[in-house]
């Protein structure tokens, strides 16, 4: 078994990201004719790390969706941010320019603020 491998043991299942499956493959290995499809680690603010191989053309929403349905919680409760930038549901990875490996943080949101 490789370190990717292993990592992906407790992965959530891209395939659920799409209707079709026609966007997203299982998170394992990296075989040839794969270079239409990216990993992307999306990172809890408890350092918790779920993997994702997702295709570059795949809308954020799949993964977004996928993320929040894996943890329990509901997508509008947390922020997904790359490179220090909120993350819209209509952005692809090809559009974000992101690379193998790239890391997307998340971050609960916060509404409000203090009174004076």
């Amino acid at each position: 078994m490789s370190a990717w491998d292993s990592l992906y043991a407790c992965v959530i299942h891209a395939a659920n990201m799409s209707d079709d499956n026609s966007d997203a493959k299982p998170a394992e290995g990296s075989g040839s004719g794969d270079q239409q499809y990216i990993k992307l680690k999306v990172m809890g603010q408890d350092n918790s790390e779920i993997h994702f191989k997702v295709k570059m053309t795949t809308q954020m929403r799949k993964l977004k969706e996928s993320y929040c349905q894996r943890q329990g919680v509901p997508i509008n409760s947390l922020r997904f941010l790359f490179d220090g930038q909120r993350i819209n549901d209509d952005q692809t990875p090809k559009e974000l320019e992101m690379t193998d490996n790239d890391i997307i943080e998340v971050y609960q949101e916060q509404t409000g603020g203090v009174k004076h």
